[in-house]
This record gives C-alpha cells, sequence and structure tokens, in this order.
C-alpha cells in the first residue's frame, strides 16, 4: 500500500486541462497517482486538449475503471494520501455532499472523507445555483477543500497555459506540495 498516493478524478465538466497539468506536476515531483475518469469526462478530454484517456493513463500510475467498486481506492483499508476531483461536475459533488457512493469516484471520495484524509474538489459550473453552493457546504463541514477553477492575473498569464497551471498550482498548494507552476505574489509591482 503506497500511502502517499494521490487519486485522481476528472468527471465530465469543461476544464480537462486541469486535471492534465495537476498529472503532469505530479508525475514531475514522482508522487504516486491513481487515475479514474468517467465516460463524460473521456469526450471532453478528446474535444478540448484532443487527447485520449490512453494519453492521461501514461501519467498516472494506477488507473480505475469508474465502474468498479472492487478496485482498491473504493475500502478505507486502502492506504492514499488524498483525493482531487478536477474538474467536478455538480452531479459529482451532489452524489458526495449527500452520500450517494454511487461509482468509483464518489465511494472514493466518501471513503476519503470518513476516513478524515484530504479531499480537495475543484467544481467547474457557473453560475452556482442555492443547491450547488450547499452541497459544496456539506462537503467543507465534513473536512473538504472546495478550490473553484477560478484563475488569477496577478501573475500576469500569457497563455492558456498559465491560466491551468495556475489552479493546478493552488490544488499542489492544497495539498501542501512545493511547485513552480505560477509566479506568486510578493507584493504591489509598480
Amino acid at each position: 500500500m503506497v500511502y502517499e498516493m494521490i487519486v485522481v478524478a476528472i468527471t465530465g465538466a469543461s476544464g480537462v486541462i486541469y486535471a492534465y497539468k495537476l498529472l503532469e506536476a505530479l508525475q514531475e515531483s514522482n508522487i504516486e497517482t491513481a487515475l479514474v475518469v468517467t465516460d463524460p469526462a473521456k469526450i471532453i478530454l478528446e474535444y478540448e486538449l484532443g487527447l485520449k484517456v490512453a494519453d492521461l493513463r501514461k501519467k498516472a500510475e494506477y488507473y480505475y475503471e469508474v465502474d468498479d467498486l472492487t478496485s482498491s481506492i473504493n475500502s478505507g483499508s486502502f492506504k492514499f494520501h488524498s483525493m482531487v476531483i478536477v474538474p467536478c461536475t455538480m452531479k459529482t459533488l451532489s452524489a458526495i455532499a449527500n452520500g450517494y457512493a454511487n461509482n468509483s469516484i464518489t465511494r472514493a471520495a466518501d471513503i476519503t472523507l470518513k476516513e478524515q484524509r484530504k479531499l480537495i474538489i475543484v467544481p467547474r459550473e457557473t453560475p452556482l445555483r442555492r443547491v450547488h453552493l450547499e452541497n459544496m457546504l456539506k462537503i467543507m463541514g465534513e473536512g473538504g477543500i472546495i478550490l473553484p477553477a477560478m484563475p488569477g492575473f496577478y501573475h500576469k498569464p500569457e497563455n492558456l497555459e498559465d491560466l491551468a497551471n495556475f489552479i493546478a498550482g493552488k490544488i499542489l498548494d492544497a495539498l501542501e506540495l512545493e511547485h513552480n507552476l505560477f509566479r506568486r505574489w510578493t507584493g504591489e509591482e509598480i
């Protein structure tokens, strides 16, 4: 069992570039990852980045099918460090907030919360309904971290990659992992 492992789940929301950049950074840092990708996310991956799930699988040590509830990440006895769902649909967020563990992502998230491990959810929806916010509050109330895909601009991004690196870097910050994906604010520059 690898306690340092980070589970990365990708659901069917726009913004799969954030997951790709996160997996790239974790691979470069030699941190083991387990990957789960929903079927809609596979479609979006191809549409937004022109990639197949096989391309992502090269960035992770382990891959689990979303409908395989017998996989190791679905048991509290399997010791992984934390879980990141990026991007996270409101459907997945709702399932987690309400204890509906119907697939490998929602079950692993349930495990993460019940075992008091770090769960980071990167929702990708706008605008938000009240129920979305209430579900986020439920997850936060159990120790989950809601990290919206809201890039900053103080680092003066020059392209889409800079914006994606900013969000991936914020996820790494929440995981307490060192990185140099964006220039940090050091004070007002004139």
